[in-house]
Parts: C-alpha cells; sequence; structure tokens
C-alpha cells in the first residue's frame, strides 16, 4: 500500500496528534487506574481481591496476545479504519465495565473487549503517526505520543483515587467511554491510504503467536505467586519446579514454531503475520529492544515508588499519586523539547543520556531511603526518571518505524506493543518478587536475631512467613499484632523488622532495577547516531 508521509506538516496535524495521544494515554490509563481501588471494586461486584487481580492480568495478557495480530489487520483494512474499530470495541469493554454487576461481566468488558480494542489501537497509533507526518517531525510527534502513555501511568492512580474516594470508580470507565466518542469525533481528521491488496489472515500464524505470547507472559504474571523457579510453599509446582519456568519456555517454544511457520509462509509466497526478516533488521531490533529494557524499568519503578509512599510512609492514594506528578513534568519537557529544540541530535546520544538520568534517579532513590526519611526524598529521582523516561520516548518511535519502509508501520507497532507490554509485564513482576524475596529474608532474620522475640513465635513466623511476607503499613502490622494479644515488647520487635525488612526489599529492587538500566546503556549501540531523513554527516 502507499504510505507516504507527508513532507510538509499538514493542516490540522495538531488535531491529529492530539487524536492519537489521547488513544495512546487511554489505552495506558487502565492498566493503572484502578490498582488503588482494587478491594472497593472487589467488595462493588461481589468477588474478591484475587478475583479483581485476575481481571487486571487477563487485561495484560489479551493485548500481548493479539498485538501482533491487530498490527497485521491494520495492514489489511486500513489503520484509521482498525483503530476507529478499536475504539468502539474498546468504548463497548468501557461501558460493559461500568455496568458490571459481577466478576464475569467486568472480565467480559474490561479484561476481553478492553484488550482487543487496545490490540487493534495500539499497533494503529504507531503507523498513523507515521502516515501523518514527515520524517523530521516524527520524533517529536512520537515522543508526545509515548510521553501521554507514560503520564497516564503516573496520574493513573491519583484519577482512580479520587473517583473512588468522592464519587464512584465506575465513572472511571463512564469517562473512558466518553473520550473514546470524543477521540471518534477527531479521528476523522486523521489521514490514511486505503490498503492496495486485502491478503488474508495467517491464521495458523494467529493462534501460535497468541498462544506463544499468552503463555510466556501469564506465565511471568503468575510469578509473584508462584515463584520464578522455586515453587512457594502450598503452590503448584511440576517436576519440582515452579510452573512460571514451563509456561515461559512452552511460550518461548510456540514463539520459535510461529517464526519457523512465517518462514515457510514467505518462502511459498503467501502473506505471513509478521515477516521475520523484520526482526533481522539491526536497528529496528536495537529499538524494540530498549523499548523491552524502558518498560521494564518503567514499571518496576511505578511498582516500588507507590508502594513506598503509601505502605511505608502511609500516604493516601490522592496524595501518592500527587508525589508521582514531578515526573510527568520532566517526561513532557523532554519528549516534547529535545525534537523541537535539538531535531539533529544523535538518537543513540539522547537514549544514553536519558538511561543515565534514569539510572542516577534510581541510584539517588537507593540512597535516600531510610527510616526517618519522609515523602519528599522521591522528588529529585522522579524528575530524574522523568528526564530519562520523555528522553527515550523523544526516539525510539521513530527509530523503530524509519527502520523499514512505511507500509511495514502497522506490523512495526504490533512488534513494538509487544516489546513494551513484555517489558511492562516483566518490570512489575521482577520488582514485585525481588521485593518480597528481600523482605521475607530480612523479616524472618530480623526476628529469629531480637532476643525480645520468644522462640514460639520465631517458630511460628518461619512456619506461616516462609511464603512470603506481605508488604505491610505499621498500621495494619500493629493491628495484627494487637488481634494476636502479643506482648508490646513482642509487637516493638515485629514493627522494627517489618520496618528495616521493608526497606531493604525496595532497596533490592531498586537495585535490579539499576543493573537493568546498565544492560540498557550496552543495547544502546544498536540505536543510530543520525536522525532519520538527515543527510550523512
Amino acid at each position: 500500500m502507499s504510505t507516504r508521509a507527508p513532507e510538509a506538516p499538514a493542516k490540522g496535524t495538531g488535531l491529529v496528534l492530539l487524536t492519537l495521544a489521547a488513544g495512546q494515554f487511554l489505552m495506558t490509563l487502565d492498566s493503572s487506574v484502578m490498582n488503588v481501588s482494587i478491594a472497593t471494586v472487589a467488595k462493588d461486584v461481589g468477588t474478591t481481591v484475587a478475583g479483581i487481580q485476575t481481571a487486571i492480568t487477563l487485561y495484560t495478557l489479551v493485548m500481548a496476545m493479539f498485538m501482533v495480530t491487530g498490527g497485521k489487520v491494520g495492514s489489511i483494512i486500513g489503520r484509521k479504519r482498525a483503530f476507529s474499530i478499536g475504539c468502539v470495541i474498546y468504548g463497548a469493554g468501557s461501558l460493559t465495565t461500568a455496568l458490571a454487576p459481577n466478576l464475569a461481566i467486568l472480565v467480559l468488558g474490561w479484561s476481553l473487549l478492553e484488550g482487543i480494542g487496545a490490540a487493534l489501537i495500539m499497533p494503529a497509533i504507531v503507523a498513523l503517526v507515521a502516515g501523518n507526518f514527515a520524517p523530521r517531525g516524527r520524533p517529536r510527534a512520537y515522543g508526545l505520543v509515548m510521553a501521554a502513555g507514560a503520564i497516564a501511568v503516573a496520574v493513573g492512580p491519583l484519577i482512580g483515587g479520587f473517583a473512588t474516594t468522592y464519587f464512584s470508580w465506575r465513572w472511571v470507565f463512564v469517562g473512558e467511554v466518553v473520550v473514546v466518542l470524543g477521540i471518534l469525533v477527531l479521528a476523522r481528521r486523521v489521514s490514511d491510504a486505503p490498503p492496495e491488496s486485502r491478503p488474508k489472515l495467517d491464521l495458523v500464524g494467529t493462534v501460535l503467536s497468541a498462544a506463544g505470547l499468552g503463555l510466556a507472559v501469564f506465565g511471568v504474571l503468575r510469578s509473584s505467586e508462584w515463584g520464578w523457579i522455586q515453587p512457594r510453599p502450598d503452590g503448584p509446582e511440576l517436576l519440582g519446579v515452579s510452573p512460571t519456568v514451563w509456561l515461559v519456555l512452552g511460550g518461548l517454544f510456540v514463539v520459535w514454531l510461529f517464526l519457523g511457520w512465517e518462514r515457510r509462509l514467505e518462502a511459498r509466497g503467501a502473506e505471513p503475520l509478521v515477516r521475520p526478516e523484520l526482526l533481522s533488521n539491526r536497528q529496528l531490533a536495537g529499538g524494540l529492544v530498549l523499548f523491552f529494557y524502558q518498560y521494564l524499568i518503567q514499571a518496576g519503578l511505578f511498582f516500588t515508588i507507590p508502594l513506598y509512599l503509601s505502605v511505608a510512609l502511609g500516604l493516601s492514594a490522592i496524595d501518592t499519586g500527587i508525589r508521582i506528578l514531578p515526573l510527568s513534568l520532566t517526561l513532557l519537557l523532554a519528549a516534547a523539547g529535545i525534537p523541537r529544540f535539538l531535531p539533529d541530535v544523535s538518537p543513540r546520544r539522547v537514549v544514553r543520556l536519558g538511561l543515565l538520568a534514569m539510572l542516577v534517579g534510581i541510584v539517588a532513590l537507593f540512597a535516600s531511603i531510610d527510616p526517618a526519611a519522609g515523602a519528599g526524598i522521591v522528588t529529585v529521582p522522579l524528575l530524574l526518571a522523568g528526564l530519562g523516561i520523555g528522553a527515550l520516548a523523544s526516539q525510539l518511535g521513530s527509530v523503530t518505524v524509519s527502520a523499514v519502509p512505511d507500509e511495514d508501520s502497522p506490523e512495526v507497532g504490533g512488534l513494538q506493543n509487544t516489546s513494551t507490554n513484555l517489558g511492562a509485564s516483566i518490570g512489575t513482576a521482577l520488582a514485585g518478587s525481588i521485593l518480597i524475596a528481600f523482605l521475607t529474608t530480612s523479616f524472618l532474620t530480623g526476628i529469629q536475631q531480637n532476643p525480645a522475640v520468644p522462640d514460639s513465635v520465631k517458630a511460628q513466623a518461619n512456619i506461616e512467613l516462609a511464603g512470603g511476607v506481605p508488604f505491610l503499613s505499621d498500621a495494619d502490622l500493629q493491628a495484627a499484632l494487637d488481634q494476636a494479644d502479643v506482648s508490646e515488647e513482642t509487637a516493638t520487635a515485629a514493627l522494627e523488622a517489618n520496618q528495616q525488612a521493608r526497606l531493604e526489599g525496595l532497596r533490592a529492587a531498586l537495585v535490579v532495577l539499576a543493573l537493568v538500566a546498565v544492560l540498557a546503556l550496552f543495547a544502546a549501540r544498536r540505536i543510530p547516531i543520525q536522525q532519520p531523513g538527515s543527510a550523512p554527516g
């Protein structure tokens, strides 16, 4: 198909950018907006917290499974049409969720319909940016679109906490329906060349890619409950190993089968779901790897920092959201300002500086955390992290799409969003499992070494807490100790051990995120040194 981008900014590109950024914001918002309201939602629909967490997991899972297919559908029916159809499906899912009387309807609306809608919308956004902006304007456009998604993660808890506290969580989804209607109205200004041919969808490839990615992501998402390798006490196991290992290995094997099938299709002259040669493109592969690292670090930070603020310091959901907002400021400044004021800067240099900013922010937070620290210690680290995320957002989208002809941009969109979903899933699961593992070890060690704790309590702690110490606030632990009617001396020792264990768990998670940032710096060698469309220097 012909997807030649305009050479100069067309009239109305501001509305186009607003439309696509709003779509990205909405798709990302759902992953964070209700995390602070899980207990309330569970009560309203007559289920448990585990039931709502399952719905959230399934939403992520459906997106990851069908993102590649969604990109291909955009190539077949047109990116704008795929975007609009996805919005309709997503809006129907939001309305269903807002009216859900029970968990089954909630899963239908939130997990299934919204997940399928997002799988159509997100790859189309990548392709529509490529089709509506000239190469020199794409870094800024991609930066703002990706910034909208990152800001949604930052403000999601604030929006969810505010709506749940003063109105109802259901109004969040009603608001999503209104936003979808506005996006559909504005989408008329988005241009898209009609597809020149309508190849058949590779159904075998669709099943294989969905199964492979689904197995791997599901295993990662369940790792906090099952364990990564060694199964948790009373948890499922197969041959003495956690199901997480088998699911991830099985998923990778199915993905290998998928790539073999795609090569066979291409050799026969048929239309594959994804052309394997795309993955051998050094620049595209480098961009996808950096997207994976960015979202892994980003998700890890958005897991650990709210936990520190809300549990360790006892801030409310709204106050926690307000404390995270500084990240949005520098994120927007970097995402929009770098392409505007430094249009010819080396993408590799920007990416490396962005990763360094994230690394310094993580290290600064690690160094600042101590029992006497207040909420103010997160401000500078969040400003640095936002600067880094915005810097990467300003370059990576343009890097991946410019690596291939414009007609391949829908497929690139599917691969890009698969990479980001994998990164976000692993980032949350990795940070959570490391935090809990170190929290468990530290808490048990503190109990064992404290002479104020009776031997009977130590033995009971070993039995009950070996499966993972919950990340408890001091108030919650004090209430549990009061209910258990332990002595004041034992309660004080347990509270001190819990405080120290929380901090050590947070520090351990931050150390791992810092190591990932260092690994990403090495991977940045695959990012080009020149902006797309610029003449060689």
